[in-house]
């Protein structure tokens, strides 16, 4: 009785056929038990493992597709997402099946698609997949001084042709334009060589500010150079804060930086990096004010231990008090208008991302890995937008082990890549972040 049973069940194509398409019964509602292996004779492909969740900014993988090759003899194969009532396979007359669904209500998490043939009582196959919100990862230089000179610029022309879907924000600094040792020859080689990468392979052109005198100078202010994080005094402005500047006056060192980068083709900066993360309050303010929308000074202060001595000065205590709740998982908020660590109403109208990945300085390749799977377990789907925030200082300083780093660590994430369904990481600029995360 067994045997007689199975066999009706799994009926040759040939008798099916001969039977006529009505007596092919329609999907059942209920999914048969899955396997408890998957049956090696049917072929499966087409399948990722990882489907984005879309937002404003990045489209949603929101078609599933599968194709079955079946062994001969398979009349039909059905499909079962989620415990949903099934569905049909197409008959690609030559053997095989294929399923294409729409499956963008899906929240993120795992879910599984069922398949079985002619009816039978257990499904062939269970395919596993993961809905994932995206992880966004950001590559960042910051310009600390006025040449990066070559040691960078072909690094950098480099990791572009290694890691060609790479994006990179560069926060050049406006002393480039200002600074009377960059010969205009050079400057013109500096100009050329960005607006390249902006063209060329879709890089952002942010801005960088260490309050040099030269810079400021020209901005007509005076310069500040008691406010080091280093030094007693320092007579270049470089090591001084930010902060030290107040709204007003760092509004007219942004019009500023905004005039230099226009006059010279680079388009408006709406993107910053304080140096030595020193920004306040008061620089959030100006930033908002002149038309940035994003600001990436928040810092994971606690990845600089290395500032953490005598001679580190005060840069190390600075951002442990002003950025005392950023840490590797912090993520994009609006800043209180008040207080630049909180979120609550009223907001400024800038969007904060911490660079809780902070710089290549600091971090070793295995410490930036430890950063990423605290912001992702590498097998479950993010239920929100998540940033990973990194970068180096281009310059002749920028040693071979820290290209290794920065090297090391791209190619660890291209492992994760949405567009090969592999994960969530989505390669992006910071002037796009607002788009993910509104006000």
């Amino acid at each position: 009785m067994r045997t007689a049973l199975l066999a009706l069940l799994v009926l040759p194509a040939s008798l099916i056929a001969a039977c006529g398409d009505n007596d092919i019964p329609a999907p059942a509602d209920t999914a048969p038990p899955a396997p408890v292996q998957n049956d090696p004779r049917f072929a499966i492909d087409g399948a990722r493992h990882f489907y984005l969740v879309g937002n404003d900014l990045t489209p949603g993988q929101d078609e599933l597709t599968i194709h079955v090759t079946a062994p001969a003899g398979t009349a039909y194969v059905d499909a079962w997402i989620d415990g949903n009532p099934g569905v049909r396979l197409d008959d690609d007359g030559a053997g095989g099946f294929a399923l294409t669904a729409d499956i963008g209500g899906l929240a993120a998490g795992d879910h599984a698609v069922l398949l079985a043939a002619d009816s039978a009582p257990t499904a062939f196959a269970r395919v596993p997949f993961v809905r994932t919100h995206p992880l966004y990862f950001m590559m960042t230089t910051d310009w600390d001084f006025s040449d990066p000179t070559a040691v960078s610029t072909d690094f950098m022309d480099q990791l572009h042709d290694d890691h060609p879907s790479l994006l990179i924000t560069h926060f050049v600094g406006p002393y480039t334009f200002t600074d009377p040792a960059v010969s205009d020859a050079r400057e013109a080689e500096l100009v050329s060589w960005i607006k390249a990468q902006r063209d060329d392979h879709g890089d952002e052109i942010g801005l960088h500010i260490h309050p040099y005198c030269n810079f400021v100078e020209y901005a007509g202010l005076t310069c500040n150079i008691d406010d080091s994080t280093v030094y007693s005094t320092d007579a270049t402005g470089y090591t001084v804060q930010v902060a030290a500047y107040g709204d007003a006056d760092f509004r007219t060192l942004l019009e500023t930086a905004d005039q230099l980068f226009m006059e010279r083709g680079l388009g408006k900066p709406i993107t910053f990096r304080a140096g030595g993360w020193t920004a306040s309050i008061e620089t959030m303010r100006a930033l908002a004010a002149t038309g940035y929308v994003a600001d990436t000074s928040a810092n994971n202060w606690a990845r600089m231990e290395e500032w953490d001595t005598p001679r580190g000065g005060t840069l190390y205590d600075w951002n442990m008090e002003h950025w005392a709740s950023i840490g590797d998982t912090s993520q994009p908020y609006y800043p209180n208008q008040d207080d630049i660590l909180a979120d609550t109403a009223p907001t400024l109208d800038i969007l904060e991302v911490p660079d809780n990945a902070i710089m290549v300085d600091y971090v070793s390749v295995d410490e930036m890995v430890e950063i990423f799977d605290e912001n992702w377990d590498g097998v479950s789907g993010l239920t929100r937008p998540t940033s990973y925030m990194m970068g180096f200082h281009p310059s002749d300083r920028f040693t071979a082990d820290e290209q290794d780093r920065v090297d090391g660590m791209v190619s660890h994430v291209e492992d994760y890549l949405a567009v090969d369904g592999n994960g969530p990481v989505v390669f992006a600029l910071l002037r796009d972040m607002p788009q993910v995360w509104r006000r």
